[in-house]
């Protein structure tokens, strides 16, 4: 199964993942920036997500992104990853590192990591309003559980809208193919990357960011003060900025 996507552009390949609360249209604010900056951009939705159906056999994320760039053809490309989609592309980048140019990570999920207490906290009540049928309550749960202050009336209803679809489209799945997650070694990454997380974010989130920086060779980490779990949504431009200066050096090395 080719997953739904959008492709975009000429130039060096961008392969936009987005986090497990949107879909692809989370990249709506930096999609026609990064095509104008001259750069081929794909972004694409996971299973169950957006316009991709849910599975009907065994999948992992990772290699339905390895197999979407095999069939556009694409040998090489910096990966850029929100929260589940950060876990997804270090993922990749672990197991195939000769594919991936580039990380550039927004408070990114981490494989191996081991929730802590506010993290799991959130999952309980997640799911208490799931058991209760209270999908509209498990909606706003997450809307204001990831997005930060910044975040205006706009940013909000596009996460709510994305959000409810995707827990539609899964609630109504007859059965969970996904695999366990993979075991992977991040000292295997040799892209250049930079792990974003958010002062307003929960702290496993800041935490995992902390930690790239010490775990894959050459990794930074920055911080942004104003940010929380969803920043290319909360300050669209300024995270434009940061991702197109960091394609600029990663492809030009200046």
């Amino acid at each position: 199964m080719t997953l739904a996507h959008d492709v975009s552009g000429d130039g060096p390949a961008v392969v936009l993942l987005h986090s497990s609360v949107c879909d692809r249209r989370m990249w709506d604010p930096q999609w026609p920036a990064l095509a104008d900056a001259g750069h081929r951009v794909v972004r694409c939705d996971f299973r169950g997500y957006g316009e991709s159906p849910v599975a009907d056999r065994p999948y992992g994320d990772a290699a339905d992104v390895a197999d979407l760039l095999d069939h556009l053809g694409v040998d090489r490309a910096v990966l850029v990853g929100a929260s589940y989609g950060g876990r997804v592309a270090l993922e990749l980048a672990a197991t195939r590192p000769d594919r991936v140019t580039g990380l550039f990570l927004l408070c990114p999920g981490m494989p191996g990591h081991e929730p802590g207490a506010a993290l799991r906290s959130f999952g309980e009540r997640e799911e208490e309003l799931f058991e209760a049928g209270d999908i509209a309550g498990a909606v706003e749960l997450n809307v204001e559980t990831w997005l930060g202050p910044e975040a205006d009336d706009g940013a909000r209803e596009r996460v709510r809208r994305m959000q409810r679809h995707a827990f539609e489209v899964q609630a109504a799945a007859e059965e969970d193919f996904s695999l366990p997650e993979a075991q992977v070694d991040l000292s295997r990454i040799t892209a250049p990357c930079l792990a974003v997380s958010g002062a307003h974010d929960l702290p496993d989130f800041r935490e995992i960011a902390a930690t790239l920086a010490r775990r894959v060779p050459g990794a930074r980490h920055l911080e942004l003060p104003w940010a929380g779990h969803l920043p290319g949504l909360e300050r669209p431009a300024p995270t434009t900025d940061l991702l197109t200066r960091f394609l600029r050096e990663t492809t030009t090395g200046h």
